[in-house]
């Protein structure tokens, strides 16, 4: 028994042996794309957890740079009328000492 097979004919078994193996690798990479994918998403929503902690840290720490900033400016705008208060303060017992001296002066040579 003799098979007579044509070159057109062995081209076609080729081709179809070659679609075969294309067709099989396609669905492995197809399997493997859709584990990647799941992956990729997964990471994508820790990504948006982690996204949306971090927002809501950096906006307490914004509020809180702000409170501290303003209590800073209410404590140097204390500072800075607390020191004319102590300026004046000293000034005036500087005064009072100046003229404490001078009596004292006045008096120290006449008891002598």
């Amino acid at each position: 028994m003799e098979i007579v097979i044509s070159l057109k004919e062995l081209g076609l078994i080729i081709l179809l042996i070659f679609l075969i193996v294309l067709v099989v690798y396609t669905i492995g990479v197809m399997r493997n794309l859709v584990v990647t994918i799941k992956k990729a998403n997964k990471i994508l929503e820790d990504t948006e957890v982690i996204t949306e902690i971090a927002a809501t840290r950096a906006k307490q720490a914004d509020v809180a740079v702000g409170d501290l900033s303003e209590a800073l400016g209410i404590v140097s705008s204390a500072v800075k009328g607390n020191q004319s208060t102590v300026m004046a303060f000293t000034n005036a017992v500087n005064a009072v000492t100046a003229i404490k001296n001078a009596f004292c002066k006045s008096k120290s040579p006449k008891g002598k």
